[in-house]
């Protein structure tokens, strides 16, 4: 779409890994025009272009690489904020931006458990949008939408098909985590090189809260995680205790049929098909299945009988960079967008092609 018609669309933390995702997947992105972009003080009036440490392969666009960095707090012009700083950052910028009517979609844990904050995974709960209406700085035009945990998205997609149909009492969960989920300064190549590192701070506590707030459920939830020495894509194992008795193959077939409700259907960044179930012995892997539909598929398989307590037991992977964030980020804004549109500086606009209002339930 020309520029004119695309929403002008500001990136917090653009330096950083997901930041970076993020200026990819909003090149050439159909609704959406990145605008603005943000970092550290130390990297103020930089080009993106002669600033970044591009990570991704290839060099960074061209329209990005030519855009000038702005400092945190700087007044910004675009409706719509996707942002990829670190918690403590986030917790009062969002928040402020929020407040100045801009609708602001976060990658950051802040304000993820917030009451008056969706956490959203579209194909999924795309009705939470709808919290935002409760914000208090809704009648500014703002609003504060958060992606969950990268595993957690992975997690959700798999478990939402089963909670409905059998219920979900009590799950165990063993995560192997990509290194590129710790940030371009997380953990150095001499402490994961050929090692597991049987934990990360602040993450086990996430993840049981966040999965139970996106599927409206009340799930026990043990976890355990691990980094590992893949570059992307987190695996998962899965031991679930249902509500009702059903069979691994009960589970398989559920999986196999699950489509995303029709809120989903429209937005640009998300695949028609967003669950895939592999059959193979050893699938899935990250290697082979963490880029399925471009990073936004998450790839469920080794679907077993399990013992007592659980029942069942199944393999996630998804892709943390794109899946498990950058896409989910965008994905919750177009969601946004398709269902309130946005009110910045003039009438109310929504995403090419569809209108305000018609995007959500």
């Amino acid at each position: 779409m020309p520029d004119g018609r695309r929403i002008a669309v500001a990136v917090l933390g653009a330096t950083g890994i997901v930041g970076q995702r993020l200026v990819r997947l909003l090149d050439g992105h159909p609704g959406f025009r990145l605008a603005e972009m943000v970092a550290s003080e130390r990297r103020v009036g930089w080009r993106y272009g002669d600033s970044v440490q591009w990570m991704l392969g290839g060099s960074p666009p061209s329209r990005a690489a030519a855009l000038e960095l702005l400092a945190p707090g700087a007044r910004l012009e675009s409706p719509v904020v996707l942002s990829s700083v670190p918690s403590t950052a986030a917790r009062e910028a969002e928040l402020a931006l929020a407040g100045q009517g801009h609708a602001v979609c976060t990658n950051a844990s802040a304000h993820r458990m917030r009451p008056d904050t969706p956490l959203v995974v579209p194909e999924v709960n795309p009705e939470a949008i709808g919290t935002v209406s409760a914000q208090p700085w809704r009648e500014h035009g703002g609003a504060l939408v958060a992606n969950p945990n990268c595993v957690v998205v992975g997690l959700a997609m798999a478990c939402a098909p089963i909670e409905r149909a059998f219920g979900i009492e009590a799950a165990t969960v063993v995560t192997l985590q990509a290194i590129s989920g710790a940030g371009l300064g997380g953990v150095g190549a001499m402490a994961v090189a050929g090692n597991v590192i049987p934990g990360i701070e602040g993450e086990e506590e996430k993840i049981g809260p966040e999965l139970n707030k996106v599927l409206g459920a009340r799930i026990e939830v043990a976890v355990a995680v691990n980094r590992v020495p893949v570059v992307d894509g987190h695996t998962a194992h899965v031991f679930l205790k249902l509500g009702h008795a059903a069979s691994a193959r009960d589970v398989t077939a559920v999986l196999k049929e699950f489509r995303p409700p029709s809120a989903a259907w429209t937005l640009p960044s998300l695949p028609v098909r967003p669950l895939v179930v592999r059959t193979e012995p050893d699938r899935p892997q990250p290697r082979l299945d963490a880029d399925a539909a471009n990073g936004m598929a998450v790839s469920v398989g080794r679907i077993r009988p399990a013992p007592p307590p659980h029942d069942v037991a199944f393999v996630v992977v998804a892709h943390n960079g794109v899946r498990g964030a950058a896409g989910a980020c965008i994905a919750n804004a177009e969601l946004h967008v398709a269902r309130h549109g946005v009110n910045r500086a003039g009438p109310v606009h929504g995403l090419p092609g569809v209108a305000p209002g018609t995007g959500a339930p």
